[in-house]
């Protein structure tokens, strides 16, 4: 079920001719609450379990889909001029995301959960990119940011980052620990390693524009 969304949400991003605005509301408008409901009881579950340490375990398969519609609906969302609650979701509750990110699931599953971190930081709605302007007119994106910027700052602070293993079988960020069960061999995983720094680093870029922005209000 959660392939064949992620695969109909796919098809209709990449056909040039559909009104992809209009087919991508009646698609998920009906589903929303649906989606939103669906998607807090997997971020709420604990997945410190045998049966997510393995990426050919049937719970790991069903995260990886899980992923995959959650990046299929962020790439949705530029679509929509004000976005669904189940394409806000990543935002809003990513400090579930970096939880599970720090538990004991499989590298596979973190390293996915990190690249989408990753974009999530680097969004940007459709009036922004043509006006080159942060978050024109568009207080949801503005406040999604800024959700994702605190909760990703928040746990920089409480050292989560010396948690996020940089490869399966490699060194903690930030340190030469080795992975449980792994060696040192392997070198460090330098895309994970590039998407955790720009994680960090956008989230310092927006909460610095932010308290800029509310200081000149003020």
């Amino acid at each position: 079920c959660l392939w064949t969304l992620t695969a109909i949400i796919k098809d209709i991003l990449k056909d040039k001719v559909l009104p992809k605005a209009g087919i991508l509301k009646k698609l998920l408008a009906p589903l929303d609450a649906v989606l939103e409901g669906f998607f807090n009881a997997i971020l709420f579950h604990h997945f410190d379990s045998h049966h997510y340490t393995s990426p050919y375990s049937e719970a790991a398969n069903n995260l990886i889909s899980f992923i995959d519609l959650l990046e299929a609906l962020l790439a949705s969302r530029i679509e929509l001029e004000l976005p669904l609650r189940c394409q806000r979701v990543l935002f809003l509750k990513v400090s579930y995301v970096l939880n599970l990110i720090s538990s004991s699931v499989h590298y596979l599953i973190k390293k996915k959960f990190i690249m989408l971190l990753k974009k999530c930081v680097l969004y940007k709605s459709r009036e922004d990119v043509k006006s080159g302007s942060l978050f024109l007119q568009n207080p949801c994106l503005y406040e999604d940011m800024l959700a994702v910027s605190d909760a990703v700052l928040q746990v920089v602070n409480l050292t989560w980052l010396n948690q996020i293993p940089l490869s399966e079988k490699a060194s903690y960020f930030g340190g030469s620990e080795a992975a449980p069960g792994g060696d040192t061999q392997g070198g460090s995983d330098q895309t994970v390693l590039r998407a955790l720094s720009l994680v960090v680093l956008k989230a310092l870029e927006f909460k610095i524009q932010n308290s800029a922005t509310e200081a000149e209000i003020k």
